[in-house]
Order: structure tokens, then C-alpha cells, then sequence
């Protein structure tokens, strides 16, 4: 509820993000969903997938890795959790590696060698996807951007304090790129290609592909 209430078509962005990885993924393949929350995107891409999959799911929080667990029994899917720091886990031959609007919290230096073990763990062939906020390079549209989202949560139930304690709490915690940057590094990691697949203002979700 959240997710939906705080992240612009949330739904939209996974139901692409899914179909999108659907045409990569093979029989078998394995898949990693880096700050994996409660499994939700896991859970969908096994549903919508006709292939079998080897689902793992990582987070650092063993209260969301609870529900994960207890979501992913009552809909019958079979997903490895493992509460770790998504820098110490081997992603070892992934096909796919998720990341939905958890980069934007890790600092940029270890931001940077995190997509670079990311890059290394996939096969070829194998595709990054990703959402973030972003930020734009010019003042003026980055502050129409805030604005424009900031009135997205009044609509969603938000009331003004809300919206200003939670700026709050995140100043300084989340770091957003821009949308150039975020593709600069997918590029210097090693990626052939990287590509935006939605955005709605300052969100966006990306597709990279190691060849």
C-alpha cells in the first residue's frame, strides 16, 4: 500500500519490468532481486513467467524477509531469502538481477562497485533491471519534478506534514542521479546497452544488458 501510494505507477513499472525480463529468461534460469522487501516483484515474475525459475530474494531486514516468507507460501512460490548486506552476497550466473529504488540509497563509491559486481555475476546475455529516482540536471525542471510528486502524494492521502517529515527524514539518506548519470554508470560497468523503459517525471526504470 506504500509502494502505491508513495511511488507513481508502481504497478506499471513492475508489470513492464516483468514482461520485459520475461524475454530473456530461460528454463532454470536464476534470479536475484537485490533489497527485495516482501518479495512482491519475485512473486509476480513467477506467476507471469512460463519458465521454472530459481528465485532469491536479499534484504537486511529479517521484518520484511518475514512477510516475503509468509507471502511467498500462501501463493505457493518457492524464493531463497537471505538477510545480508546486499555487498557481501555472491550473485553467482544470474540471468536477471533486480533492484527496485534501492541503488538510490547506497553512497555513490560503493553505488558504483555494487553494479559492478552486478555486471560481473550475470551471464551473457543477462539483463540488469532497475528503478530509481532521478534527478533532472536543470534547476527549474527539478524543482517542477518535486512539485509535481509532492502533489501526487496529496492526492494519494498525504497530508503536508507527512510529505515534510518524510523529505525530512530522507535528506541526505537517498541519493538520486539523473537519468544520464544513472546510464553512465550502467555503461562504465561494462554494460553494451542501457536503456529507460518507463518514467513518469522523477521516476524511472531501466534495462541493461551484458553482451
Amino acid at each position: 500500500d506504500m509502494l502505491n501510494r508513495s511511488v507513481p505507477f508502481y504497478k506499471e513499472m513492475q508489470r513492464l519490468s516483468i514482461n520485459f525480463a520475461g524475454n530473456f529468461l530461460e528454463e532454470n534460469d536464476k534470479v536475484y532481486d537485490l533489497g527485495c522487501s516482501t518479495a512482491s516483484m519475485l512473486i509476480e515474475l513467477s506467476k507471469h513467467c512460463k519458465n521454472n525459475l530459481k528465485l532469491i530474494g536479499i534484504d537486511n531486514s529479517s521484518a520484511m524477509l518475514d512477510n516475503a516468507a509468509k507471502k511467498a507460501s500462501a501463493f505457493g512460490v518457492d524464493i531463497e531469502l537471505i538477510n545480508a548486506d546486499l555487498h557481501d552476497v555472491a550473485y553467482d550466473n544470474a540471468k536477471l538481477i533486480l533492484s527496485n529504488y534501492t541503488l538510490q540509497f547506497i553512497r555513490p563509491l560503493q553505488r558504483e562497485k555494487l553494479v559492478k559486481k552486478i555486471y560481473d555475476s550475470l551471464q551473457n546475455n543477462g539483463i540488469f533491471i532497475f528503478s530509481e529516482k532521478v534527478i533532472s540536471s536543470n534547476s527549474t525542471l527539478n524543482k517542477q519534478s518535486i512539485d509535481e510528486y509532492y502533489e501526487f502524494k496529496k492526492t494519494q492521502g498525504y497530508s503536508e506534514f507527512e510529505i515534510s517529515q518524510k523529505r525530512e527524514a530522507l535528506e541526505n539518506v537517498l541519493i538520486p542521479y539523473t537519468e544520464e548519470e544513472n546510464k553512465k554508470m550502467i555503461l562504465d560497468a561494462g554494460f553494451t546497452h542501457c536503456e529507460t523503459i518507463f518514467k513518469w517525471v522523477n521516476f524511472a526504470t531501466f534495462i541493461a544488458i551484458k553482451k
